[in-house]
């Protein structure tokens, strides 16, 4: 018996061990499975608030430009009687939206306003920040010009676009075979992007000094002949990405023309949104050169690249001497000071540019203008972890141009407008919202927003 025992000793032992490996194992996976667990759900809330956050910065930069009309009525008695031009507030968006933003971004507003903002209350937030990038639109060539089908508005896009592909710097990129082994000249881009919008079946010759720019064959040719064909739209752009499936756009004219910088959207020099007339003021150089060269085919800069660079370089410095305030009250003096007229138009002729003469004048006054109605808002929301940051961006692109002027809301107790403090409030007149007709909420909803329409909202 006791040799039976001395056999068996140890087994509980055995069995605890085994037991505790077992229960090891189990533990570490639990813990694993818990772990992970958490960190999605840190992560789906940190995601959350990120969109959250990058959705308020779209609505204050919202606000932020709808206000700009009141900002430039203060600025009339300055300009002595004349109409004050637009201000460009969104440039200084990431400032002026501090008192609203991080510690960082209200230390920025209080250097910038010389405020205090320690006793306000409701701003700032924590845990979190947004940054807003807002991007005028009507400052770069609109390539959805081409889907409103008149002769004329399809000729001026033309004509913009081969005066922006018209620099020597850009030749070697249309003597080379594209994408699909193909070699597409300027010309043939330019008829490309037109077609891909208008709604004909001409293929169009981008050839605006001609008596028929367009020719009888199909637009499909060259997209049928592909290894993997296809149909062009035949209808206006929805994004920038669409660029892409039209012919002659490869990778270097997307980084050339399109869109230079991915991080910096303003050094866009296309657009597909846009009123289709370009801001003079915001434009870029390159975008006014194409705008000059569109008006005036017989200016020597379409064939003197000396003259061309003495235009941008010239342009440039006089915007640096401005600081960023608006050159022009409208279109009609950019084409002016082109010629020649007016105090920019004799700084211009200082610096050795010579004056323009316009084929069409009153044309060219329909391409340009000061004031901008489309914007891009790029907004990126920021939440900070441990090891790791969440980063969730919103692009809205917001229309202006139908948008109200905005207006103060009475104030709670306030008289009414007849004048009577003890009068019961007027209700909302019949066929708006609260009138109490079962269509009320549809039409509040399509009545003209003061913060503009959203035409485009993409979240990444």
């Amino acid at each position: 018996m006791k040799s039976k025992r001395h056999k068996k000793r140890g087994v509980a032992l055995v069995l605890v061990l085994g037991s505790i490996a077992i229960m090891t194992v189990m533990l570490t996976e639990f813990q694993d499975e818990a772990t992970g667990e958490l960190s999605a759900a840190l992560a789906d809330r940190d995601a959350l608030k990120a969109e959250y956050l990058a959705k308020s910065g779209i609505n204050l930069a919202r606000l932020l430009i709808a206000s700009e009309p009141i900002m430039r009525q203060g600025l009339s008695l300055l300009f002595l009687g004349r109409t004050p031009p637009q201000i460009p507030v969104w440039e200084f968006s990431d400032r002026i939206l501090g008192a609203f933003n991080d510690k960082d971004g209200t230390a920025d507003f209080a250097a910038l306003t010389n405020t205090d903002l320690s006793q306000g209350k409701n701003l700032g937030i924590e845990g979190g920040r947004f940054d807003v990038d807002i991007v005028d639109e009507d400052s770069k060539v609109n390539v959805n010009l081409a889907a409103r089908g008149d002769p004329f508005t399809q000729n001026r896009l033309a004509t913009q676009l081969l005066g922006m592909m018209a620099g020597d710097q850009f030749t070697p990129m249309f003597e080379q075979r594209d994408r699909d082994d193909n070699f597409t000249n300027r010309a043939i881009v330019c008829g490309s992007l037109i077609d891909w919008a208008d709604a004909d079946e001409d293929l169009n010759a981008c050839d605006p000094y001609s008596a028929s720019p367009s020719s009888k064959a199909t637009e499909d040719i060259s997209y049928q002949l592909l290894k993997k064909p296809y149909f062009r739209k035949n209808a206006p752009y929805d994004s920038l990405e669409e660029l892409h499936l039209v012919r002659g756009v490869s990778d270097d004219f997307w980084a050339t023309f399109v869109d230079p910088e991915p991080d910096k959207p303003k050094k866009r020099v296309i657009t597909v949104w846009g009123q289709g007339a370009v801001n003079v003021n915001t434009a870029n150089a390159q975008t006014l050169l194409a705008l000059v060269l569109a008006g005036a085919k017989s200016a020597k800069m379409w064939t003197d690249p000396a003259e061309m660079q003495k235009f941008l370089l010239g342009v440039t410095l006089v915007r640096s001497f401005t600081a960023g305030i608006p050159l022009f009250a409208s279109g009609q003096e950019f084409v002016k000071a082109m010629q020649g007229q007016g105090m920019v138009g004799g700084l211009l002729k200082t610096l050795g540019i010579e004056p323009v003469v316009f084929d069409a004048q009153d044309q060219m006054n329909k391409a340009v203008t000061a004031e901008s109605k489309v914007f891009s808002i790029y907004a990126d929301g920021v939440v900070p972890g441990y090891q790791r940051k969440t980063r969730v961006r919103i692009h809205a692109v917001v229309d202006f141009r139908s948008a109200p002027a905005p207006t103060a809301a009475p104030l709670p107790g306030a008289p009414s407008p007849a004048g009577s403090a003890g009068a019961a409030p007027a209700g909302p007149p019949p066929g708006q919202f609260g009138a109490g007709t079962a269509s009320d909420p549809i039409q509040a909803v399509t009545q003209p927003n003061p913060a503009g329409t959203v035409i485009y909202y993409r979240m990444e």
